[in-house]
């Protein structure tokens, strides 16, 4: 028996009325604070307006190419054998990369003191957007973490096999 019971997955996320993307939808959940959404919806419009004037490219691109500049390819993973726990090197299913990209950009952007949302929501899409900045910093530590734990990577096709024997 596992420890944790499966998650069921959420209905499909609808489209923002601006983009007419499920990005940018996703990007609003993820700065939302206490159900405001309408306060995130201006948040995220008025920081991806910025972005794309000052980078000269459409506003969902530069959030395409900094989400796909800031997801991680590899992370780790603690998996408990034989009485030790191991940080074991796995690749993350694309729906968990995508919110850690997320999160990384958002959090990166309320770390930053002295300026409104959208501004530091911009500055961070910008950065991201170059493959420069906190949110990238944060994606290449993870990657290091996993390549110094590469040792490990056969355990987590030992766990696989594991599971799967059930």
């Amino acid at each position: 028996m596992s420890r944790k019971a499966r998650v069921l997955k959420r209905p499909q996320i609808k489209p923002d009325r601006t983009y007419n993307s499920v990005l940018v939808s996703r990007l609003i959940n993820r700065v939302m604070l206490s159900g405001k959404k309408t306060v995130a919806t201006k948040i995220v419009v008025s920081a991806l307006n910025k972005a794309s004037e000052e980078l000269q490219v459409a506003p969902v691109e530069v959030l395409e190419k900094a989400v796909q500049n800031t997801q991680p390819q590899i992370e780790v993973k603690s998996m408990r054998v034989g009485g030790a726990s191991y940080q074991v090197p796995v690749e993350p299913y694309p729906e968990r990369a995508l919110r850690l990209s997320l999160t990384w950009m958002v959090n990166a952007s309320r770390d930053v003191k002295g300026k409104p949302m959208d501004e530091k929501l911009a500055a961070i899409l910008i950065s991201s957007f170059n493959s420069e900045g906190p949110a990238v910093e944060k994606r290449n530590v993870v990657h290091q973490l996993a390549a110094g734990n590469k040792a490990f990577a056969h355990l987590a096709m030992w766990a696989k096999r594991k599971k799967n024997s059930k």
